[in-house]
């Protein structure tokens, strides 16, 4: 062997040892994902009839796009929150009607992405149906964009009200003609919940849960999903007709951050 060709070896030898070391301290470094506390749920496993529309798994969001830390379309709440929501469940649908959830658990991590799309002026893609009447330079002023939200804490949902039997919602295309969420029913996104109004995470004050200018049947009907959660320990946020928080919360200070899905929950199905 010559000198050359011993130092050649060395060389790739040496080589292969330091990106050996580069390679386990990368994974050394690197962290599993946070897992939920055990009185996390999947709403699935203590109600399956209750429907699940999960907006920020999919572009059907006033972002325009998957939101960070929504792996899977499942809802995940604090045990007490699913159990109350069987409850209100088992109340409607005795009355022709099934709850659907729009969103749940949310990740830290997700409303850091809302923050980020707030901040970015140039993105207004979904303005046309979600804010088509605020300027994007408001969003944080005027409360529909914040650092912190409720949903992290794991006991609050965003819902609704579908008659049954429910038709099934069909799927949103990215780039379709976008119609104001306040818009007329008929003429709006094809949603299969009930009339309410306005659609879901509407950027709009006709969306506050007692706004006078809605009357008539949408007002009976945000009325009754309002009563109906009330009476189990809701509390509605009076800007969102969607909006409850379970109370009293397991965890009130508390903002999570894994990820929305299944193996996130300890002892999971």
């Amino acid at each position: 062997m010559t000198r050359l060709t011993r130092a050649v070896r060395g060389l790739v030898t040496a080589l292969a040892a330091a990106l050996a070391v580069t390679a386990a301290s990368a994974t050394a470094q690197a962290k599993p994902e946070p897992k939920a506390p055990k009185d996390f749920v999947a709403l699935r496993s203590v109600d399956p009839t209750i429907l699940q529309e999960m907006r920020y798994f999919t572009p059907h969001n006033f972002v325009g796009r998957r939101i960070d830390g929504y792996e899977q379309p499942i809802c995940i709440l604090t045990r007490p929150a699913a159990e109350a929501l069987h409850k209100a469940q088992f109340t409607l649908l005795r009355k022709g009607y099934t709850l659907k959830v729009y969103d749940c658990y949310r990740p830290q991590r997700a409303v850091n992405h809302f923050v980020r799309w707030a901040e970015d002026l140039d993105d207004q893609a979904m303005k046309g149906e979600f804010y088509p009447n605020v300027d994007k330079t408001r969003l944080f002023e005027d409360g529909y964009i914040a650092e912190k939200s409720g949903h992290s804490r794991g006991s609050t949902m965003d819902l609704t009200m579908v008659r049954l039997p429910a038709r099934p919602t069909r799927p949103y295309h990215p780039g379709e003609p976008l119609m104001p969420c306040y818009a007329p029913k008929g003429d709006r996104f094809p949603d299969n919940s009930i009339d309410m109004g306005t659609g879901f995470d509407c950027f709009d004050t006709l969306a506050h849960t007692l706004d006078p200018r809605i009357q008539g049947e949408q007002r009976t009907n945000r009325l009754l999903l309002k009563d109906t959660l009330e009476s189990l320990g809701f509390v509605n946020l009076a800007e969102e007709w969607w909006h409850y928080t379970y109370k009293p919360e397991p965890y009130p200070d508390t903002y999570f951050d894994f990820p929305v899905s299944r193996k996130s929950l300890i002892g999971a199905d």
